[in-house]
């Protein structure tokens, strides 16, 4: 609706994981690079922890779409099966027989029959699951079995287990051990600094064909990082929303205001402010620690006054997968 009307070819903040709007971050090319490497030389289990809306599931798919081989990936993403309801899906998504659906037997044996016939045609095979922290224990246990599927010299299935962080507590459980002792590589994502955040909105605006200058106030990036917490997810609702706010008061760029009624129409509210530090009883002397001298700024924490210029998107083919730059700068806000 608003895509015109800001010079967007289309809207920068849907909700859908599209690779093609992968901004990586130093956490995100991290974990991009450990899954493209996992599943470019089978290594097995992987797991991939972050909360809900930090982007598991867009890094996944740019991992396997950024394969040099054919890689053949199927994704579950339904937590909510029964043992039975999990062998027909995996029967259906690798398009095996009608009998493999019916009986475990006859599937756990077509699959490694079908994981063959890739390896020896130099393909690969992934297994993604997606929402893992709601799994039943049984079906953990399966795809435990799922990966001793292999050959004499490497698996010939790469599994990628997803889930919320909910799910590294539940891997430290007795009954989950031998999962958890296949797990070959593990990622995190966290929750974006502030820095991040505005790197994020700017990164996403170019790549839909925008100006990232004449889109955000700086403080309005300040206060979509407060209200969304640095989840991805939900600076793309306050910010797809915020241009739309924008677009019908017919004013170009977002405002701090626009962004604090996007908030309040949404019931997204801000973090807890930090308790007040307790008070000193009547009487008594405090005591004081040495005062520290202040740390210099590092690369891991840049003042936003004294970062560098913007550097232009790295690309692959039409892809934009990240910015090095100050979010403020990409924005251009001084």
């Amino acid at each position: 609706m608003y895509e015109a009307f800001h010079g967007f070819r289309e809207r920068p903040f849907d909700l859908t994981p599209n690779p093609r709007y992968l901004v990586l971050t130093s956490q995100h090319r991290e974990a991009l690079n450990n899954l493209e490497y996992a599943i470019a030389n089978r290594t097995g289990v992987t797991l991939l922890i972050g909360e809900a809306g930090t982007g598991k599931t867009t890094v996944i798919r740019a991992a396997v779409e950024r394969q040099s081989t054919l890689t053949h990936c199927v994704h579950l993403h339904n937590p909510a099966l029964t043992r039975a309801e999990f062998v027909q899906m995996l029967a259906a998504q690798f398009s095996l027989s009608d009998r493999a659906r019916t009986s475990k037997t006859d599937m756990l044996l077509e699959l490694e029959q079908l994981f063959q016939r890739h390896h020896a045609a130099g393909e690969r095979t992934v297994l993604i699951v997606d929402e893992a922290q709601s799994l039943p224990s049984m079906l953990l246990e399966e795809i435990r079995l799922l990966s001793n599927i292999e050959a004499n010299d490497e698996k010939l299935l790469s599994i990628v287990i997803a889930g919320q962080p909910e799910l590294a507590t539940r891997l430290s459980d007795q009954s989950l051990r031998q999962l958890k002792q296949r797990i070959a590589l593990r990622c995190e994502l966290r929750p974006l600094p502030l820095r991040e955040c505005g790197v994020y909105i700017s990164s996403r605006i170019a790549a839909a064909g925008g100006v990232p200058a004449e889109m955000f106030t700086r403080e309005a990036v300040t206060l979509i990082h407060e209200f969304s917490r640095g989840i991805p997810r939900t600076i793309n609702v306050i910010a797809d929303n915020a241009l739309l706010g924008a677009f019908a008061r017919e004013q170009r760029l977002v405002t701090r205001e626009l962004v604090r009624e996007v908030c309040r129409d949404f019931d997204i509210a801000p973090p807890p402010a930090a308790p007040p530090a307790a008070a000193t009883p009547r009487g008594s002397t405090p005591v004081r620690s040495p005062r520290a001298a202040p740390a210099p700024a590092t690369a891991a924490e840049p003042r936003i006054a004294d970062a560098a210029a913007p550097a232009p998107p790295r690309r692959l083919g039409e892809k934009i997968v990240g910015w090095r730059s100050n979010a403020f700068n990409v924005l251009g806000l001084k």
